[in-house]
């Protein structure tokens, strides 16, 4: 069965927050860790995991995504700290290699 990730991502100062979706959370950060997609998280360095949910539907995923985009900053920071007060790097807990997931 898939997984999709509801995730967001800060920089090192917690001063920017991003807000994506991945059906490979382990490729992703991967991917935003090393800049390999151009954008936004390549140019602000928003590339620390502070926060992820998980489903088994991409569109269930997506709807997320996009209620969480429309939050205030203030309800983003208050679902952030319900699970991560100390907003420390999540990526250490995948431990999964990216270039041996599928997906």
């Amino acid at each position: 069965m898939k997984q999709y990730c509801v995730y967001i991502n800060t920089n090192k100062n917690n001063t920017t927050l991003y807000i994506g979706v991945t059906n490979n959370l382990p490729r992703r950060m991967y991917e935003h860790k090393n800049k390999i997609t151009k954008g936004f998280t390549a140019k602000y360095n928003v590339n620390k995991l502070v926060y992820f949910e998980q489903t088994e539907n991409i569109l269930s995923a997506i709807q997320r995504e996009k209620q969480l985009k429309n939050w205030h900053r203030e309800w983003k920071i208050n679902l952030i700290n319900s699970i991560n007060p100390k907003l420390e790097d999540l990526n250490k807990s995948l431990l999964e290699d990216p270039e041996t997931s599928s997906g």
